[in-house]
């Protein structure tokens, strides 16, 4: 567990800043559950090629920058295949950095290897949260 933590604290501070330790904050429940849904379920629509419904939880920044669904699929595909075709999920305990809910993910790809995916949330003024980046990873220590 302590490994766990350790590599989601260095991949967040590569991500966010080196003094991310001193800026985290708990998630609430509520708001936990809901990063674990979007990812989830942007996670499916990949899985079943629904472009369509993946692009629907990308924040509008993401949704700007990549202008259509397939655009942003066929990027998913080439550039993050570990996410495009999960083989196995595991959610670590997610935290919230300047506003931001930060979702440790690690992913099983088809060969058996192990990855950290860092997805990084955004609150929308509607109050649900969409999906603003993700950085993968290879993970360090092993599953038991």
């Amino acid at each position: 567990m302590a490994r766990v933590l350790a590599a989601v604290c260095l991949t967040l501070m590569v991500a966010f800043g080196a003094s991310l330790p001193a800026r985290a904050q708990p998630v609430a429940t509520a708001d936990a559950r809901a990063a674990r849904t979007i990812v989830s379920a942007q996670l499916e629509a990949f899985a079943s090629d629904d472009a369509k419904r993946a692009f629907s939880y990308a924040a509008p920044s993401i949704r700007q920058m990549f202008g259509t669904p397939e655009r942003f699929l066929a990027m998913v595909r080439a550039g993050y295949p570990v996410v495009y075709r999960a083989a196995g999920v595991t959610f670590l305990i997610p935290v919230r950095v300047e506003g931001d809910l930060v979702q440790g993910v690690h992913l099983t790809d088809a060969a058996g290897v192990l990855w950290l995916a860092t997805y990084r949330l955004e609150r929308q003024p509607d109050g649900t949260w969409r999906i603003a980046g993700c950085d993968v990873q290879p993970a360090t220590g092993k599953m038991i």
